[in-house]
């Protein structure tokens, strides 16, 4: 009698993919240490990110930027071999954006206008919870909605700066620098609206317009997250309900009895 599919040892190929399917979402001691390096590696990429528009013009630039855009690359082909269906894998939001930022890396000659958007790197981050498993480790799970709408904001902070400076800084425009730029986008953000910068023309008010609605959003979004009652995420699995209170015994829409676990 032959040997079975489950006699044939798995090709070193498999055994990488099983690997790092362990190191990126298991919960080993080994696995945690991972993942930790790999948090404080992105959060380095995500200052770099961030502090671009003034360190451009350095020579040492474009070698760090090819650094990181080798890092990116690899992380982000280590994720796709960890994750169990490939195709699936890429059509998330995230994946599409990391790619995206990955091109502008690539390609700074042809992609610099759009450099801005590499600072979504920290939105990825956020939603693929790398960034908030330490919390969850340590019991602080209901901190994790604040830190998210934190993060949402800084991001939409920082692009919006980044594309401020990109496209509207210039001699005489009264934004001359990155730093004009963030003080624009954080008077406008908070509707304090000095006056003493201003974007010109009608592409100006417009963009004006989205960032404080958009701005204002995302800042009514934080102060919720904050100060409302803290909620157990468990879904009902009788209508789909997902926020109860810690200690509810019946789902307040329909009733029906849950079960949800303790911290213990």
């Amino acid at each position: 009698m032959g040997p079975t599919e489950d006699d044939v040892p798995p090709s070193g190929f498999a055994r990488l993919r099983e690997r790092l399917r362990l190191l990126y979402h298991g919960h080993s001691r080994g696995a945690v240490r991972f993942q930790f390096a790999v948090l404080l590696v992105d959060l380095a990429i995500i200052s770099f990110f961030v502090a671009s528009p003034v360190l451009r013009e350095r020579p040492s630039f474009i070698v760090i930027d090819l650094s990181i855009a080798a890092l990116v690359a690899v992380d982000i082909t280590a994720r796709a071999l960890a994750s169990t269906d490939v195709k699936r894998w890429l059509r998330q939001p995230t994946v599409i954006v990391d790619l995206l930022i990955l091109a502008t890396l690539l390609m700074p000659a042809w992609l610099a206008n759009f450099g801005f958007l590499r600072v979504l790197r920290l939105w990825t981050l956020s939603m693929s919870g790398f960034l908030w498993r330490p919390l969850v480790k340590r019991g602080l799970e209901q901190w994790r909605e604040v830190g998210q709408s934190v993060v949402n904001l800084l991001t939409f902070l920082f692009v919006v700066t980044g594309f401020i400076f990109t496209f509207f800084a210039s001699s005489g425009s009264g934004i001359e620098g990155y730093v004009d730029a963030l003080y624009f986008t954080v008077t406008t953000i908070t509707t304090t609206g000095f006056g003493d910068i201003t974007l010109p023309g009608t592409a100006g008010k417009l963009v004006s317009i989205l960032v404080m609605i958009i701005g204002i959003s995302l800042f009514v979004r934080l102060a919720q997250a904050i100060f409302r009652p803290y909620k157990v995420i468990h879904p009902c699995p009788k209508c789909g309900l997902k926020r109860h209170d810690p200690d509810a015994v019946h789902c307040k829409a329909c009733g029906n009895l849950i079960n949800i676990p303790n911290d213990g």
